[in-house]
């Protein structure tokens, strides 16, 4: 397969004001729609009181966004690719705009989850643009920069989350103030519409592809991450092990769509370009974010309840008790999309191992009893990890696009955080189960509970640290003078 590495960026018309423009303008939208995976979190206590809504209820209303949301990246990173990231971009940021006020003036818990469910599907659409937008627009160290930047992104608003949750409800009161959780994305949903319209790309590079959009293969993709999804963002609320065997049926469809990729690429563009997974820079930069995303989402979902349920602290300092992880991530995103191209994977692999270390000292930190709160004492390892964790989001994500060919760009971004989302899910279920299991075994103790989670979390991240380390082996193989690779790319 062809790589765009040497290829000049489609920037016809793009001077360099007008494409970091487009970017803001991206980011935002990137931001609103995964701050919505997390800030919703800490508003379940206060939407439980207003609408009277179920276990089963709330945990639909945290779960289906996710789900949704995960679905449809792959076919929405295939529409912008073939059709235009413009006017993928634009229609789902409206969806997702609208659904925001719908989903805030609920009246039931029903008329909540249904406008979930859409707002996630637009979330989807919006996401794989984003990424694809960078592909088209940036080459060289300014996609680093570009990435870093996304990265940044990604990894504030998914530990921010809580923090502006907290505060929106503080202000808008424990009966409303979830419902400026959603109401907040209105207005500046608005202005990034029109934004998106005049500054993001109309047509990807080249000819635009006017093939069918491979329904069979949508099919085919969507059953088989819905089956694999489901019983993981629902293990909580659906007892008994029958609810398992939606995986391996969900990896059948993922397989049978993997061999009709196979045999419709040979006629037309397929809905995922299956040697994409050919290329090493992807198949293991995709894994790498599937276990990282599995454990570094985990934490903050049983830290919000650790310090809520378990201990009593408000929304408001539950959401401060994370800021550190949010600054360190923030600060270290920015320089590692900098710095990206000059030191490759291992500047993941480092990332990774201070991820790692940061988890390690904040169980070290808890042990024991002690009467210094809670926040103040993970402050710092939480700094440290935040810094780890903005080293392996933004550079990973450089890194597994890099050779992504540009018309390919949508639907890679889309499959990468595909594999994100699932292990998210994932994560959230086998962390969770260890996390209320112990609380249950220990009859409350909440800090051994949130301790031995964190370790299985760290231990997922250390996972994800061997992935990439296989890659720096590979690659330290692959550039020594005389190995076959390096024959070949000589001659």
């Amino acid at each position: 397969m062809s790589t765009d590495r040497s290829a000049p960026a489609d920037t016809a018309g793009y001077g360099d004001r007008r494409r970091w423009r487009a970017l803001g303008v991206g980011l935002v939208a990137a931001f609103m729609t995964l701050l919505d995976v997390s800030i919703v979190n800490v508003a379940v206590p206060s939407i439980d009181r207003a609408l009277n809504a179920t276990p089963s209820d709330l945990q639909w209303v945290l779960s289906g966004y996710a789900l949704t949301f995960g679905l449809i990246l792959v076919p929405a990173g295939r529409f912008g690719d073939a059709r235009g990231r413009r006017t993928a971009f634009v229609a789902g940021l409206i969806l997702f705009t609208l659904t925001s006020a719908v989903a805030g003036l609920a009246g039931s818990p029903l008329w909540l989850i249904i406008a979930r469910l859409v707002q996630g599907a637009a979330a989807g659409v919006i996401n794989p643009q984003v990424s694809g937008m960078i592909q088209q627009l940036f080459r060289g160290a300014e996609r680093g920069r570009a990435f870093g930047l996304l990265g940044a992104t990604i990894g504030i608003s998914t530990a921010v989350g809580p923090l502006l949750g907290g505060l929106l409800i503080q202000l808008g009161g424990e009966q409303h103030g979830w419902r400026f959780v959603f109401f907040v994305n209105v207005p500046v949903g608005i202005v990034a519409v029109l934004l998106g319209w005049r500054l993001m790309p109309a047509r990807p590079t080249g000819v635009p592809d006017r093939h069918r959009l491979d329904p069979l293969g949508v099919v085919l993709l969507g059953v088989g991450v819905t089956l694999v999804l489901l019983p993981l963002v629902q293990q909580q609320q659906w007892h008994g092990g029958t609810k398992w065997l939606l995986i391996p049926a969900g990896l059948v469809f993922l397989i049978a769509f993997g061999l009709w990729e196979r045999r419709y690429a040979r006629r037309q563009q397929p809905l995922f370009d299956l040697r994409l997974f050919g290329l090493r820079s992807y198949s293991l930069g995709t894994l790498i974010g599937l276990l990282y995303f599995a454990g570094f989402t985990a934490i903050f979902f049983i830290f919000t309840i650790y310090l809520q349920i378990g201990l009593g602290y408000s929304a408001l300092a539950a959401g401060l008790a994370i800021t550190p992880f949010a600054l360190g991530s923030a600060v270290a995103a920015a320089v590692g999309g900098r710095v990206v191209n000059r030191y490759g994977r291992p500047l993941v692999g480092v990332g990774l191992l201070v991820v790692v270390v940061g988890l390690a000292a904040t169980v070290w930190v808890l042990r024991g009893s002690s009467h210094v709160s809670v926040p103040l004492l993970t402050a710092v390892p939480f700094l440290v990890a935040g810094l780890g964790s903005g080293l392996v989001i933004a550079p990973n994500q450089t890194l597994t696009l890099s050779e992504v060919p540009v018309p390919q760009a949508g639907s890679g971004a889309g499959m990468l955080q595909t594999g994100q989302r699932i292990g998210s899910a994932a994560g959230i279920a086998a962390v969770g189960s260890l996390f209320f299991s112990t609380v249950a075994a220990t009859r409350g103790n909440w800090s051994a509970a949130f301790r031995h989670s964190l370790v299985l979390a760290a231990g997922i991240i250390a996972l994800a640290l061997v992935a990439a380390l296989v890659d720096v082996v590979l690659e330290h193989r692959r550039s020594r003078p005389g190995s076959p690779a390096r024959s070949d790319a000589a001659s």
